[in-house]
C-alpha cells in the first residue's frame, strides 16, 4: 500500500505528474548516470549496477502501480541487450577490459543503462508520448550525445568516431518511438483512465 504522502508528490489530483516529481526523476536518472558511467570508467562494472538498481528501486518505490513499471523496465533492458549486442558486432566502440562480459555480448553495465532510461520514459520523457517523429529525433539527437558524453568520461572509447555516431543515431531514432510505445503500454507511473 502506497503512502498518500508519496503518492501525492508524484501525482496531481488531476493524474498529471507534478513538477516535482518530473525534476526529482531527472535529477535521480542524472546521478545514477553519471556514478554508472564513472563506475565503467573506473573499471568498477557492479558500482555501476548497483547505482542503476538503486535509481530502479527509488522509481518503483514511487510508481502508483510498481509491477506494471517493472516490466517497462524488463522489456527495455532487454531491447537493449539486443541493440548493443548488434551494434558492438560492427566494432565502432570498444569499453574498458574489465573482464566484465563474454566476447560478442555488451557490457552488463551498459545494458544496465538501458534500465536506467527506462526510469525516465513515463516520468521526465511523458511529453514524447504520441510524438514519433520528434521522439525520433530525440533519439537521433540525445543517443549519440550521451554515449559521447560517456566516452569523454572514459567508460568507452570511439574506434571509429563518425561511423560509431553516425550509427548510435540511426538506432536511437528507430528504437526511441518503440520506447515511448511501450511507455504508453506499460505505464505503472500514471493513473488509469478512469481511476481513482
Amino acid at each position: 500500500m502506497k503512502l498518500p504522502a508519496v503518492t501525492a508528490c508524484v501525482v496531481s489530483g488531476g493524474g498529471a505528474l507534478t513538477r516535482a516529481a518530473v525534476l526529482a526523476n531527472l535529477a535521480m536518472f542524472q546521478a545514477a548516470w553519471f556514478a554508472a558511467v564513472f563506475g565503467a570508467a573506473y573499471c568498477i562494472p557492479l558500482w555501476s549496477t548497483f547505482c542503476v538498481a538503486c535509481a530502479v528501486l527509488w522509481h518503483l518505490g514511487l510508481a502508483d502501480r510498481p509491477a506494471r513499471e517493472a516490466w517497462l523496465v524488463a522489456a527495455v533492458t532487454l531491447l537493449g541487450f539486443f541493440v548493443e549486442t548488434v551494434n558492438g558486432a560492427f566494432g565502432y566502440v570498444s569499453f574498458p577490459s574489465c573482464g566484465d562480459a563474454p566476447s560478442g555480448w555488451p557490457p552488463y553495465w551498459l545494458v544496465a543503462m538501458w534500465a536506467l532510461f527506462s526510469i525516465c520514459l513515463n516520468v521526465s520523457l511523458r511529453w514524447l508520448r504520441g510524438r514519433w517523429l520528434l521522439a525520433s529525433a530525440f533519439g537521433a539527437f540525445g543517443g549519440p550525445m550521451s554515449f559521447a558524453a560517456g566516452a569523454r568520461l572514459g567508460a568507452a572509447r570511439f574506434v571509429e568516431t563518425v561511423p560509431a555516431l553516425l550509427l548510435i543515431a540511426t538506432t536511437w531514432a528507430l528504437v526511441m518511438p518503440v520506447l515511448v510505445w511501450l511507455s504508453m503500454n506499460l505505464d505503472g507511473v500514471g493513473r488509469p483512465e478512469g481511476g481513482a
